[in-house]
């Protein structure tokens, strides 16, 4: 029963206050799970809109699967980012549907496939072709998420032409998701061509004095163009999550 469900059912007399204190416990301790490492948030969905997403990076193999199982077991669409792929290997026996994407690190469970958004497009948008690991992360979660996704890959300033051949695509997109590297310039350009949200996610691709994708963070925040914002260097779980949530909004 949930909470309500229990309130009200004391109060209409169905239920006396001590099985009612009961419930309540009950229902609260069916919030989360303690694994003994990790303690699973399982009342993220109906908090969020979707599972507890588990990232993989300096777990072990075991813990991730551990984590994973369980989450699998409970929800159809299940994401944990930033996997190797041996945490893929011991789940796919179990679990059939699983996938791995290696350019992405992500392995996923996408049972459920109905379109949340069909009619609004979120773009995933790269300046060039290293970059598509993190645009990879980025397009995944907002398909998984439920929403449809239109990748327009390597159209950089370097050749503008490339990205002006596709302004109409651009312009169509309820949400434009932009992952560069270098000196992170195509944020601003985007920015400056549609007037919808753009979500600008820079890349540790670049050479030296790029710093590992620093240069092309502080390019993005001080864009000269309106409606952008900025997740953290090779965020692009971060940037698929925020636009399958602004792609919500009605």
């Amino acid at each position: 029963m949930k909470k309500e469900e229990i309130l009200e059912a004391y109060k209409s007399g169905n239920l006396n206050m001590e099985d009612a204190l009961a419930a309540l416990q009950e229902e609260k301790s069916g919030k989360s799970l303690n694994l003994g490492f990790a303690d699973l948030d399982l009342d993220r969905d109906g908090r969020c809109g979707f599972p507890e997403v588990v990232y993989c990076a300096g777990k072990t193999v075991e813990q991730s699967v551990d984590i994973l199982s369980v989450l699998m077991k409970q929800y159809d669409n299940v994401i944990g980012t930033r996997a190797a792929a041996a945490v893929y290997e011991g789940l796919r026996d179990r679990f059939p549907q699983i996938r791995y994407d290696a350019a992405a690190r992500m392995v996923y469970q996408h049972k459920n496939t109905e379109m949340r958004n069909g009619e609004r497009i979120i773009n995933i948008i790269t300046a060039g072709t290293s970059d598509i690991p993190v645009a990879e992360e980025a397009a995944l979660t907002a398909e998984i998420m439920g929403n449809r996704v239109r990748r327009i890959y390597d159209v950089g300033v370097a050749g503008l032409h490339r990205l002006l051949a596709r302004q109409e695509e651009i312009r169509q997109a309820n949400v434009n998701v932009v992952v560069a590297g270098m000196e992170g310039a195509l944020a601003s350009v985007v920015g400056g061509l549609v007037g919808r949200p753009v979500i600008a996610v820079p890349t540790s691709i670049g050479y030296g004095a790029n710093f590992h994708g620093l240069s092309a963070l502080l390019a993005m925040l001080n864009s000269c163009a309106a409606g952008i914002s900025v997740v953290n260097i090779d965020n692009g779980f971060g940037a698929g999550r925020l636009a399958a949530m602004l792609n919500e909004l009605r």
